[in-house]
């Protein structure tokens, strides 16, 4: 795996991976930048979002006909002084359809355990939430 950064002026720095996709990102404007693109820290949420997200789907394959919405909210926590790395990252995953609550936690635990790797590769305390049609599902 590999990708590219070039920066674009200022604060804008635009990444390329081997297959010629490209993501813009940009420092916000209160610090300095033009708010062009997600910050790489925003990035970082993503990233652990779509990962999971991408396990998510193919531990759930059996119930993906019935599941009409998946979306992921992420909010972290930083460290107040620099280096400003993640402390804590909260996880809310957010199902709607026909799917038991269980298959989603066990979804969830497999892809934090053993599948993603960007949430492998974090030095931050990671907690999860699922939100099933609507409802706070506990954990099974």
């Amino acid at each position: 795996m590999k990708a590219s950064t070039t920066w674009e002026g200022n604060m804008a720095f635009t990444m390329t991976n081997e297959n010629g996709n490209t993501m813009r990102m940009d420092a916000p404007v209160a610090n300095g930048g033009e708010g062009s693109g997600p910050s790489p820290m925003e990035v970082v949420l993503g990233g652990l979002a779509g990962c999971m997200g991408i396990d998510m789907v193919m531990v759930l394959k059996p119930y993906l006909d019935k599941i009409e919405r998946m979306t992921f909210d992420t909010v972290g926590e930083r460290n107040d002084e620099p280096p400003r790395y993640f402390k804590a990252i909260e996880l809310v995953v957010h199902v709607d359809g026909d799917v038991p609550a269980s298959r989603v936690w066990r979804a969830v635990k497999l892809s934090d355990e053993k599948y993603c790797s960007v949430a492998n590769s974090l030095n931050a305390e990671l907690s999860y939430k699922v939100i099933l049609n609507g409802e706070e599902a506990a954990e099974a």
